[in-house]
C-alpha cells in the first residue's frame, strides 16, 4: 500500500491544481456569434455579422485605456478600427472556390448576449457569381486563446424560398481548415447529419470539460458515491462508534446509485436546457449563473456535513433544473428560429452527456481504487470538498452582485 501513496498523492496534486485553476475558467467559454446570409439575386452578395465578446477584444487589443476595468462607448469607438482590422483578417470567405471581395462595412455597434457586451461587425461580400457552395476560414484568437469558439450560422431562407431547408449551423475551431456550405438543395439531402451537427456534438462536449462550474459540480456529487454515510450514534459489531463516511463495499449498489444521480442530472438539464433553447422559459442569466454556483456550494458542504446522504437523485434534479439553462445560453445567443433548433439542440445535448460520461469513467475508477484511505477520505472527500465550496462561494458572490474578487 506505501508503494501506491506517491502516485496518488501525485494524482490528487493535480486535481488540486486544477481547482485553483478554475477561476480563470469559471464563466462562460469564449464564443464569437458569426452570421451569414446570402442574399437572392444575380448580384453574388453575402451579408455578414460577426459578434465578439468586448472582454476579449479588451485582452487582445487592450481596450481599456484608463484601466479603469470598465469598457466605456468611447473607448470601443475609438479603438474600432483596430477591431475591424482584427476580425477582417479572422474571417475569410470563398464562393466556389474564389475569393469574395468585402464590398462595404458597417456602422460600429454594440449588442448585449447572454455573457455580456459583443462588439457588431457588419460587412457585405462580393462573390464572382451566386454561389453554389461557401467556404469559409476562421482564424480568431488561434494564437491566444485555445478555448475560443465561432458558432457560424448560414441562412440561405430568402435565396431559397420559403420551402427551403432553413439555416444551416456550425462550429468554428479557430484555424486553417476550410468549413463548406452547399446552396440548400444539396442542404436538403444532408439534414442533420453534416458537420453542423457533429460540431455541435463537438461544442457540447467542449463546454462541459471547460466550464468549472458544471465540472465541480458533478465532482462534488462523484467523490462521496463510493463511501457510505454512517451517522452518529451507530455503533459496529466490533463495539466502536461508526460516525462518518466509510468504504462502500457494495460495488453494484454505488453503481445504481451513481447511475440515478447521472441520469437525474441529465434529464433535468435537458428538460431546462429545451425550455430555455426555445424560449418556453427564459429566466435572466444572472439569475441562472448565481443559482449554479450556489448549486456547486451546497453539494461540496453537503459532503462534509451530509443532510442529504442517500438518495440524492432527488435533489441532482433540482439543481440539475438550474444548470440547464446554463448550458441554453449557447443556442440562444446564436439566434436560430425554432425551425433551425432541433439539430443543434440535439447535438449539443448529446454532447454534453459525452462529456460528463467521460468526467465520470475518468474518476470513478480512481476513486473506487482508494475509498478506503485516509488520503481520499481526508484529503479528496473533505479538503477537495471545502476547495470546492470555496471557489464555487466566490463565484456567487461575484455573480449576484456583479463584482469581481478574483483578477484571472
Amino acid at each position: 500500500m506505501n508503494t501506491r501513496m506517491p502516485t496518488i498523492g501525485r494524482a490528487w496534486l493535480l486535481a488540486g491544481l486544477c481547482l485553483l485553476a478554475a477561476p480563470a475558467w469559471s464563466h462562460k467559454a469564449s464564443d464569437a456569434y458569426l452570421h451569414w446570409q446570402v442574399l437572392p439575386g444575380a448580384a453574388g452578395e453575402v451579408d455578414e455579422r460577426l459578434d465578439i465578446a468586448l472582454r476579449d477584444l479588451d485582452r487582445e487589443l487592450d481596450l481599456d485605456a484608463d484601466g479603469n476595468g470598465s469598457l466605456t462607448w468611447g473607448e470601443v469607438r475609438r479603438r474600432w478600427p483596430d477591431i475591424q482590422a482584427l476580425a477582417g483578417t479572422a474571417v475569410q470567405l470563398s464562393a466556389d472556390g474564389q475569393p469574395c471581395r468585402v464590398q462595404d462595412h458597417g456602422q460600429p455597434q454594440l449588442d448585449e448576449h447572454s455573457d455580456g457586451r459583443h462588439a457588431v461587425l457588419r460587412r457585405r461580400w462580393t462573390c464572382a457569381a451566386p454561389p453554389q457552395q461557401l467556404q469559409g476560414r476562421y482564424t480568431l484568437f488561434a494564437q491566444t486563446d485555445p478555448q475560443h469558439r465561432g458558432i457560424v450560422r448560414v441562412d440561405w431562407a430568402e435565396a431559397a424560398g420559403r420551402d427551403g431547408p432553413g439555416p444551416r449551423t456550425a462550429v468554428f475551431v479557430p484555424g486553417p481548415d476550410l468549413q463548406r456550405f452547399d446552396v440548400p438543395a444539396a442542404a436538403r439531402s444532408s439534414g442533420a447529419d453534416g458537420p453542423g451537427w457533429t460540431g455541435f456534438v463537438a461544442q457540447g462536449v467542449h463546454h462541459i470539460l471547460i466550464g468549472a462550474d458544471h465540472v465541480l459540480f458533478l465532482l462534488a456529487l462523484l467523490l462521496p458515491a463510493v463511501l457510505v454515510w454512517r451517522p452518529a450514534g451507530l455503533v459496529l459489531h466490533t463495539g466502536r462508534p461508526a460516525a462518518g463516511w466509510t468504504a462502500s463495499q457494495d460495488r453494484r449498489g454505488m453503481a445504481l446509485d451513481l447511475l440515478k444521480v447521472v441520469s437525474a442530472f441529465t434529464v433535468a438539464h435537458s428538460i431546462t436546457l429545451s425550455l430555455a433553447a426555445f424560449d418556453v422559459v427564459s429566466p435572466p442569466s444572472r439569475w441562472t449563473e448565481s443559482l449554479i454556483a450556489a448549486s456547486v456550494v451546497l453539494v461540496a458542504l453537503n459532503n462534509l456535513r451530509p443532510l442529504v446522504a442517500a438518495h440524492r437523485w432527488p435533489l441532482t434534479f433540482v439543481f440539475g433544473l438550474v444548470h440547464g439553462f446554463g448550458f441554453a445560453a449557447v443556442l440562444k445567443d446564436l439566434g436560430l428560429q425554432r425551425e433551425g433548433l432541433i439539430a443543434p439542440l440535439l447535438g449539443f445535448n448529446l454532447g454534453v452527456e459525452l462529456g460528463q460520461l467521460a468526467i465520470v469513467a475518468l474518476l470513478l475508477p480512481l476513486a473506487w481504487r482508494w475509498r478506503a484511505s485516509a488520503l481520499y477520505r481526508r484529503g479528496a472527500l473533505q479538503a477537495g470538498s471545502l476547495l470546492i465550496a470555496a471557489l464555487a462561494g466566490v463565484w456567487l458572490v461575484e455573480r449576484a452582485f456583479d463584482v469581481a474578487l478574483l483578477a484571472v
